[in-house]
Formats: C-alpha cells, sequence, structure tokens
C-alpha cells in the first residue's frame, strides 16, 4: 500500500470538497501512482478526516500487474502541492533544495537532553568540523587539529596508497548500547564537510609563498574586514559560483569571530553562526579561488589572540550585517527560500550582538566630542558629502561619535583624511543599514587606527609565515603548527563549553 497525508496551514481557508477531489489527483498523477489518462494507473481512495485534511491511500500494482513507477515519490509530490499553493492562494511552505545539513533524529535529540545537553552530538560535532576546515592550511592539519581536540575521537580512513580518503568522527562520552563510539563521517554531518569537499577549499586558499615576498600586510582583523566588506558587491555581480564561494567563506569567518569574541558575546554570535550555515550552501557550485582572500585572513584570526578592541569587533559585525542582508537578497533572487529565513535569523542575532559590542566604542568616541564650532563645520560636510542621507546621519544616536571620529581623523593626517573620504561610501548600503551614523563612525575610528597604527613588524609577510597563514609548506601526518596551538586551546570550547554556547 502507498500512503499519503496533506493538511492544510492553520491559516489557510477552507478549502470544499471539489478542490481536495482536485488536488488528490493531482499528487497521484505527478507521483507516478496514477498517472493522469492512464486507464492502468494504480487504484486509490482519497478520505477527509477533517475538515483541513485528507489521506490518500493506493495500491502499488497497476492495472496491468505491474508495479508503479513511483520512485522519487516524496519531492515529486512536493513540487506539484508548491504549484498547488500558489494557484489555491495557501500559505507557501519554505523548501529545500537538499543542501541542508542532516538534522538530528528523536532519539539524538533525546539522548542529548539525558545527558544535559541543548544540543545533539552531530550538530556540536559538526561546530567542532567547520570550525577545524576555517582554521587550517592544509589536510594534515585539519585532522591534526581534530586528532589534538580534547573530548574528540578521530578515525582517519586511508587509500591504499596511504593518503587519506576520508575521515570519522565522535564524542568521547557519545557511546551506543554496546559502549561503543557513535561514529559520523563528514558527509553525514554537511554535504560540505567531506574530506574531498574540504581538501578543494584547503587548496583554493593556497598563496604562493613568492607571491608575497617583501610585502607588508594588515592586522588579521582588519584584512577579514576589508574582505567582508567587499562581498555585497561579488553577490551583486553575474558570477553565481563566484558569489557562492564568497557566502561559504563569510559563513566560515562567523564561525572564528564567535570562537575568538568575549565570552559574553558568544551566545549571540554562535547563533548567528549556526543559523547562516544553511545559508552558506545551495545548488550553486562555488568556485572557492574566489573567496582567498577572506579565508586567509581567517585562519591568520584565528592564530592571533582575541581582540581586546571592542571597536574591532564592532567593526566587522557592522560589514557582516551588511553581507547577510545582501546574502539574503541573492538567495531571494534565486529562491532559495530556507536559505533566506536561516539569513534573516542570523541577522537578528548578529544585530544584537552588534548593538551590544559597538555601545563602548561608540560612548567613548562621543565622549571626546570636538569644539561645537569644528562639530558644525563637520556636520556641513555631511550634508555636502550625502545630502539625501545627512537628516537620518545626523539623527542617528551616533552622530556626536562620528563628528569626533572624523575630527580624529582630520587630526591624523592626509592618509586618514583619504581613508575618510572613501570609507563610508565603501561601507554604506542606503536603505538597508538602520545605524548610518554608527557605521560611518567606526569606519572612521578603524581607519584612523590602521593608519595611524601602520603594519607592525609582527605582520611582516615572509614567505614562511604565509605559508603557516595560507596552506603552503612541509606537511606531516596529524601535524599541528605552533601557531594553530592556540586553536587547539580554543576548539575543546566548542564541544564541552556550557550549552548556552549552541
Amino acid at each position: 500500500m502507498w500512503h499519503c497525508s496533506l493538511r492544510a496551514a492553520p491559516g489557510d481557508r477552507l478549502l470544499d470538497d471539489g478542490e481536495w477531489a482536485d488536488i488528490s489527483r493531482r499528487v497521484v498523477a505527478a507521483t507516478g501512482i496514477a498517472p493522469a489518462d492512464d486507464p492502468d494507473g494504480c487504484r486509490w481512495i482519497a478520505v477527509r478526516h477533517a475538515p483541513d485534511h485528507i489521506h490518500i491511500a493506493a495500491t502499488k500494482v497497476r492495472g496491468d500487474l505491474r508495479s508503479a513507477r513511483h520512485w522519487n515519490d516524496y519531492l515529486t509530490a512536493d513540487r506539484e502541492l508548491a504549484a498547488v499553493e500558489k494557484e489555491y492562494g495557501l500559505q507557501r511552505v519554505i523548501r529545500g533544495d537538499r543542501t541542508a545539513a542532516k538534522q538530528p533524529h528523536r532519539a539524538e535529540q533525546e539522548k542529548a537532553l539525558r545527558n544535559g545537553q541543548a544540543k545533539a552530538a552531530r550538530e556540536r560535532l559538526r561546530t567542532v568540523v567547520r570550525i577545524a576546515a576555517a582554521a587550517a592550511t592544509d589536510t594534515e592539519e585539519f585532522l591534526g587539529l581534530l586528532t589534538h581536540t580534547k573530548g574528540v575521537l578521530v578515525e582517519v580512513l586511508h587509500f591504499p596508497s596511504g593518503e587519506p580518503r576520508g575521515y570519522k568522527i565522535a564524542l568521547e562520552n557519545d557511546r551506543n548500547a554496546k559502549a561503543e563510539p557513535v561514529w559520523f563521517s563528514g558527509s553525514t554531518l554537511a554535504p560540505d564537510l567531506s574530506l574531498p569537499k574540504i581538501q578543494s577549499r584547503l587548496a583554493a586558499a593556497e598563496v604562493p609563498a613568492s607571491a608575497a615576498e617583501g610585502r607588508l600586510r594588515p592586522h588579521p582583523w582588519h584584512q577579514a574586514t576589508a574582505a567582508t566588506e567587499r562581498i555585497p558587491h561579488h553577490l551583486d555581480q553575474p558570477n553565481a559560483e563566484a558569489a557562492q564561494a564568497h557566502l561559504a567563506a563569510f559563513g566560515e569567518a562567523l564561525d572564528a569571530v564567535a570562537l575568538t569574541a568575549p565570552p559574553n558575546m558568544r551566545t549571540e554570535l554562535r547563533s548567528a553562526a549556526s543559523a547562516f550555515e544553511r545559508a552558506t550552501r545551495s545548488r550553486v557550485r562555488a568556485e572557492h579561488h574566489h573567496a582567498r582572500a577572506l579565508r586567509c585572513a581567517v585562519k591568520a584570526m584565528l592564530r592571533e589572540p582575541a581582540p581586546k578592541d571592542g571597536a574591532t569587533l564592532a567593526m566587522f559585525l557592522d560589514a557582516a550585517l551588511l553581507v547577510v542582508i545582501a546574502a539574503a537578497r541573492w538567495h531571494d533572487r534565486r529562491e532559495h527560500e530556507q536559505q533566506v529565513a536561516a539569513a534573516h535569523k542570523s541577522l537578528l542575532h548578529l544585530q544584537a550582538a552588534n548593538d551590544h559590542t559597538a555601545a563602548t566604542p561608540l560612548l567613548l568616541l562621543g565622549q571626546r566630542r570636538p569644539p561645537q564650532n569644528l562639530a558644525d563645520q563637520y556636520v556641513r560636510l555631511i550634508r555636502q558629502a550625502a545630502p539625501a542621507h545627512a537628516d537620518q546621519i545626523l539623527a542617528d544616536s551616533a552622530s556626536q561619535a562620528l563628528t569626533t571620529a572624523l575630527a580624529e581623523a582630520e587630526a591624523a593626517g592626509p592618509a586618514a583624511a583619504g581613508s575618510r573620504r572613501t570609507s563610508p561610501r565603501r561601507r554604506t548600503l542606503p536603505g538597508t543599514h538602520p545605524h548610518v551614523a554608527r557605521t560611518s563612525a567606526l569606519a572612521e575610528a578603524g581607519s584612523q587606527s590602521t593608519s595611524s597604527g601602520g603594519t607592525s613588524s609582527q605582520h611582516r609577510t615572509t614567505p614562511r609565515a604565509l605559508a603557516r597563514t595560507c596552506g603552503d609548506g612541509p606537511t606531516h601526518h596529524s601535524r599541528v603548527s605552533p601557531s594553530a596551538e592556540v586553536i587547539v586551546q580554543r576548539l575543546p570550547l566548542s564541544v564541552n563549553e556550557s550549552t548556552a554556547l549552541f
């Protein structure tokens, strides 16, 4: 027997018997149970148990005694029901594209609750693997980071040649009835966490050491913020494969920020990263080499001490808000419904984190307000530079911080003045950001910090340093480089920290 139940949403209008009969015929025809105008189709019946739902029951043997061809009937029925929802004016269900991570089964969820965990082992391990993949510079370091993470068991599978072909991972305290570890392969955690998929991302992030000989590079957090600011522009371009790569890299950046942020910020940032994870994948195949700059910055971020300056984190989050808004639009144009919902959910958490993070830097800037005559001069400049948005900027609570940042940038010299002229235009998407003055003030503060601080000797790029950061250089089995030791110390937080982190 073949069985299918259909129910209208609570807010939908009441469908009559004729409408339910039409929907039933369309479903059995679409699934191959009883194709239209086929006298030998399977026999079926629809029963209306209540005003809002029906049950369809059918045999699976046709009138000509052949078996019905109803392979993939769930997807074919769902496609037909999407058309039904549109034609009948019913509530549209958010549908996926089969690229979502596998959700934990009910048994996994109940087991986690019994153990005092808010998230199942599958979800906690997914976070650890994503961060390890974002931090690693090559396959050996990726496997080494997992192996050295406290509370995690790893089993590497090899080809006959000795090269790794896959991996399995488990929580040390997650056992089945036989007291054996409950293993998960990378692909069962998420489609993009199989070893071949991770290797393709790592290969795309490699930069030849000779390409950076003698160059200076900014602080990794500034580098990541600059790369993040450019993502909305990339999403407006016709190259969908490049856009998908930037979204995937941005998801890794959110994972890294959640791991390195101050403890009081981790709950919101971890929630934002977890929500946006769904928006990092679609049926569009990513060409990961397009996002090399952000990925290299993320790898360097995870090897640096967490920033003590709240403005540094606030600048990144401010740019991240614009990326999430642009990502929702990009997915919406392609009818990626689940990804749009995920981006909107992530935006709420990022906005809360940004409001909290930016409060102190903006307060300190506002307390250093320049003399009134100089402040009035900058008000006039703002009205000249952005007449369409001047009232919104000046009405913002952060407008005093903006005038302070402008005055300090002017005093810092021509280099800072040049960044002042370009940064607000670069960072602002008119009509999309709720705090224009705050955006510009943080941009000014960051530009002044970068121009006055320069690039310190510890951030001078040498071939060896670049190899550590971007994946060049010799490899060893289960290797963890000295610069990655800080990541090994942080990763257990993703496994064992309080459930609020997840």
